[in-house]
């Protein structure tokens, strides 16, 4: 076994925690919930930079994002109490259900919030953090397209355009949101 292979396989065959890791936060990342959640996010970020401070943004976002998730789980429990058999869902199991799926949704808000709280400390000047929390939005957009054109076997030439297509459609939906808040 060559040193490449042994960082990404442990004892058996089975895959190290890194690349374990890696792999179900990208999946995570890449679901309906997440996407949504980093448009949000970098919505917040756009819209609340102009009238108040990092920390009030920073508070906006967990907050926000806080209440769109539970409504998130709250939706989805609600409408997903009966099985493909017809039986009753456990509301246990429902609620585990509904947060595991929609929890990309809090991964979202990570990393720019993370940016954010660096000028709440005085690490960084706010509109540098500002201006890094809004392009890691659009950047984890980016990325999304581009594994996912990965994954299906694209050319070099069609994960470069699904990446632009990801990002341009990104934009064009934060820019759209951030003129309704």
């Amino acid at each position: 076994m060559g040193d490449k292979d042994a960082t990404r396989t442990s004892g058996v065959g089975s895959p190290a925690r890194p690349v374990r890791l890696t792999r179900l936060l990208f999946n995570a990342y890449n679901t309906e919930h997440a996407v949504y959640g980093i448009v949000l996010v970098t919505t917040l970020v756009a819209v609340g930079w102009h009238f108040d401070t990092d920390g009030e943004v920073l508070i906006f976002i967990v907050g926000t994002v806080g209440v769109f998730w539970l409504t998130h789980v709250y939706a989805a429990v609600v409408a997903s109490r009966n099985s493909a058999e017809g039986r009753a869902v456990p509301i246990g199991r429902a609620i585990g259900a509904a947060a595991g799926h929609s929890i990309g949704m809090l991964l979202a808000m990570l990393l720019p919030s993370v940016a954010l709280a660096t000028a709440t400390f005085g690490w960084v000047d706010e509109y540098v953090a500002y201006y890094i929390a809004l392009w890691i939005g659009v950047l984890t957009l980016a990325v999304i397209g581009w594994v996912n054109s990965e994954r299906n076997h694209g050319t070099w030439a069609m994960r470069l355009l699904s990446t632009l297509i990801t990002t341009a459609f990104g934009l064009a939906v934060i820019w759209l949101s951030s003129l309704v808040h």
